[in-house]
C-alpha cells in the first residue's frame, strides 16, 4: 500500500498567497454580532468570498494550477468539468494567463453561470444530462485533443491556492479559534484546515476545523469510518455547488488528518441562513456558500472561542434566490399557510380575516373553494397565507381560530 504524500506545508501556502494575488482580492472579513449572540461566543467573523472575482473561492486555486503549466502544457489548453463555481474560475484564470480553455457543462446550467463562464472567455460545451455524463465528456475530450485537465479539488496545487483563505483570515483575526467550512469535494476545507492549523502551531495557539456538508450530500462521514473514500447516493439539494457523492483521495486523506468534526444540514436549515445572511448582513450568498452559517443556526457545528466561517460563494440564480427566501421564510414560521374548515354561509371569511388582523399577522394570499371531494358539502376550506414573526406568532394565530371554534391546519395535515 502506498503511503500518503506529506501534507503541503506552510511555505507552500504562502508562495501560493503570494501568487494568487496576481489576480484575486483580499475579501473582507466581516463580523456578525447576530451569530456570536446566539452561538455565545465573542466574535464570528464572515470570510466574504461570495464578493471574490467571479464570485467565489474557486479562482484561487484555479489560478494557482494554472500558473503552475509548462509552457508545452499551456500551449495544449485546459479543460474543465463544472455546471457552476470551477467552471468560472478555470475560465477567469486562463483569460489571464493567456490559455486556452474549454469548459464542459451539463445541459441544465444555470444561465447567469454560463454566460459569466463564456464572458471571461472560454468555450463552453453543452454536454449531458448529469455531472457524470458531461465529466465523461470532458475526459473524452483531453484523450483526443492532449488538453490539460484541471480537477475542481483533488490536486496538491488546487489544495494550496484554496487554502490561502485561512492564511488571509488569520492575518486579520489571529485570536479565531474555529472556523467552519462548507465541504464539497473537500478542496477548500483541506486547504483551509492544513494551512490554519500549521500557522496556529508555529504561533501556540488552538484551532479547530469543523466541515459542513449537505444531507442529501455527504460522503465525508461514511468515508472516514471505512477509512477510504466511499460512494454515497445523493439527493436533489440546494446546495448544488457542494453536492458530491465522493471524495476525492487527496482531499480524503487531508479531511482525515487536519478537519475535527464533519457535520450535515437539511435544505431547510441552507434556506433560513441564506434569509440570515440577506437580512442581518446584507450579504446575496449562494446555498453551498450558507452551509457554515447553517450549521451554526441549527446548533450542529459545535464551536468555542472566536470562530470564523467561510461564505464560499456568491453565484445564485436570481429565480433560486426568489424560490430560497420564500422557503427561508417558512422553515423560520414567518411566512405560514393555514387552511381553515369554514361553514358555508356568509360572513365567515370577514370574521378570520378580523380574528388574523387582531393577532397583527398579515394576509398576504387567500383561496377559497368548496370544490374539494373531501369537503363536506356544508362546508368549504379556506387557505391563508399569512406573514407572522416566527414560530410562537403563528401559533398564536392558529390558537386564536381555534379558539373561535374553527378547524385549523398549519400546512398540509389537520
Amino acid at each position: 500500500m502506498t503511503e500518503p504524500a506529506p501534507a503541503p506545508t506552510l511555505e507552500d501556502f504562502e508562495r501560493a498567497l503570494a501568487n494568487v494575488h496576481r489576480v484575486t482580492q483580499r475579501t473582507p472579513l466581516e463580523t456578525s454580532r447576530y451569530l456570536a449572540e446566539i452561538l455565545g461566543v465573542p466574535t464570528v467573523y464572515l470570510k466574504c468570498e461570495n464578493l471574490q472575482r467571479t464570485g467565489a473561492y474557486k479562482l484561487r486555486g484555479a489560478y494557482h494550477r494554472l500558473s503552475q503549466l509548462s509552457e508545452e502544457e499551456r500551449e495544449r489548453g485546459v479543460v474543465a468539468a463544472s455546471a457552476g463555481n470551477h467552471a468560472q474560475g478555470v475560465a477567469f484564470a486562463a483569460r489571464e494567463l493567456g490559455i486556452k480553455a474549454t469548459i464542459f457543462t451539463p445541459l441544465g446550467v444555470a444561465l447567469p453561470k454560463l454566460q459569466a463562464t463564456r464572458n471571461y472567455g472560454a468555450d463552453v460545451v453543452l454536454e449531458g444530462a448529469t455531472f457524470d455524463e458531461t465529466n465523461a465528456a470532458a475526459q473524452a475530450f483531453v484523450a483526443e485533443t492532449g488538453a490539460m485537465f484541471i480537477p475542481p479539488f483533488d490536486h496538491d496545487a488546487v489544495i494550496e491556492g484554496q487554502g490561502t483563505v485561512a492564511l488571509e483570515m488569520l492575518d486579520v483575526a489571529p485570536d479565531i479559534e474555529t472556523i467552519v467550512v462548507p465541504i464539497g469535494g473537500g478542496g477548500l476545507i483541506s486547504g483551509v484546515a492544513v494551512a490554519a492549523k500549521l500557522r496556529a502551531e508555529r504561533e501556540g495557539r488552538p484551532m479547530r476545523i469543523v466541515g459542513v456538508q449537505s444531507e442529501n450530500a455527504a460522503p465525508f462521514v461514511p468515508s472516514i469510518v471505512a477509512g477510504h473514500p466511499v460512494t454515497v447516493q445523493t439527493r436533489p439539494t440546494i446546495a448544488d455547488g457542494i453536492a458530491v457523492a465522493r471524495p476525492g483521495q487527496r482531499t480524503f486523506e487531508l479531511v482525515r488528518d487536519f478537519v475535527d468534526e464533519v457535520v450535515t444540514v437539511s435544505d431547510d436549515d441552507i434556506a433560513r441562513a441564506i434569509v440570515m445572511l440577506l437580512e442581518r448582513a446584507k450579504l446575496v450568498v449562494e446555498p453551498a456558500g450558507a452551509a457554515g452559517v447553517a450549521a451554526m443556526l441549527a446548533g450542529k457545528a459545535h464551536v468555542s472561542g472566536p470562530t470564523a466561517t467561510i461564505l464560499s460563494g456568491g453565484n445564485i440564480d436570481p429565480l433560486l434566490l426568489q424560490r430560497v427566501i420564500g422557503h427561508g421564510l417558512a422553515a423560520s414560521a414567518r411566512y405560514m399557510k393555514l387552511r381553515i374548515l369554514l361553514p358555508d354561509v356568509p360572513g365567515q371569511l370577514v370574521r378570520t380575516a378580523s380574528i388574523v388582523a387582531e393577532q397583527n399577522a398579515n394576509v398576504v394570499e387567500v383561496i377559497h373553494t368548496r370544490h374539494a371531494t373531501e369537503l363536506p358539502i356544508s362546508e368549504v376550506e379556506l387557505e391563508l397565507h399569512v406573514e407572522t414573526r416566527g414560530h410562537e406568532h403563528g401559533e398564536a394565530v392558529a390558537q386564536a381560530l381555534r379558539d373561535a371554534g374553527y378547524v385549523v391546519r398549519i400546512g398540509e395535515k389537520y
